[in-house]
């Protein structure tokens, strides 16, 4: 299995002067082709890391199984060309798959490559019922929390990040990747058993895909370094969801759900 994160020799300059070569740190990505039941659905490129979180999470946020007891197993294969993933579903998702089924080439964290219709880009997410109260603070606290626990990013700077947290700010789970929407997916995958209120972190933008995946997995708030598109603002507040950006040490911008945040 290929390892997350590959050691080269590099040859610097620095002011016009050559320096003596060194170690560097890169993330890898690899061709992920994921299969359900036979059926292969897309091919991403992806860190090869947390992989059955990442096959766990994008059958969820793509709308594949609707919960993750409908994955019966999942098969990590090695081939010489990439990794194969093997995703055995419930029969009845299988067969609606068969009849959605596209062919998606992913670059590095794509979120709608080889969408081929409109109605697939607004697939129906269930609003949020009641988000809670955020504190700013809170939000602060678990971007603090999130910035610290990027083990990849720090030996790479190459890597996207996604936490969720506790609407208090306590972190749940972390996740890295070199795309941002396989990050998220891979959030998802592994916290498919979190039965509480919780917000997303995210370190890029809030684009529409980051806050339908979000809305996918249930979580009331995302909160994103950079800022929020125009279209994922309209989807975040049609369907109840705090969205946030510019979280940084020293404060934060509310585009969503405003009312929600004090």
């Amino acid at each position: 299995m290929l390892q997350p994160t590959k050691t080269l020799t590099v040859q610097r300059w620095r002011d016009g002067t050559v320096e003596p070569s060194s170690q560097d740190v890169l993330i890898e990505e690899v061709p992920v082709a994921l299969e359900f039941n036979g059926i292969t659905y897309a091919t991403m490129l992806v860190t090869p890391a947390d992989l059955d979180d990442f096959a766990r999470g994008f059958a969820l946020t793509e709308g594949i199984v609707g919960k993750a007891q409908e994955i019966y197993g999942i098969e990590v294969e090695p081939t010489p060309d990439g990794i194969v993933l093997h995703m055995d579903i419930a029969s009845a998702r299988a067969h609606a798959l068969k009849a959605r089924k596209r062919s998606m080439a992913g670059r590095t964290g794509c979120g709608l490559c080889g969408v081929e219709s409109l109605d697939q880009v607004l697939r129906p997410v269930y609003p949020i019922v009641e988000p809670g109260v955020i504190s700013p603070a809170a939000v602060l606290e678990a971007h603090r929390q999130m910035t610290a626990r990027q083990p990849m990013f720090q030996a790479t700077g190459a890597s996207h990040v996604a936490a969720l947290a506790t609407l208090d700010g306590s972190l749940i789970a972390v996740r890295e990747d070199v795309g941002r929407h396989n990050a998220l997916d891979k959030l998802i995958g592994a916290t498919a058993g979190v039965n509480q209120r919780a917000m997303v972190m995210v370190s890029s933008r809030a684009s529409f895909e980051m806050v339908q995946k979000t809305l996918a997995a249930g979580h009331v708030a995302l909160a994103a370094v950079s800022a929020p598109t125009a279209m994922a603002t309209r989807l975040a507040q049609q369907h109840n969801l705090v969205l946030m950006g510019f979280v940084r040490d020293d404060g934060l911008a509310v585009y969503a759900g405003a009312v929600h945040v004090e």
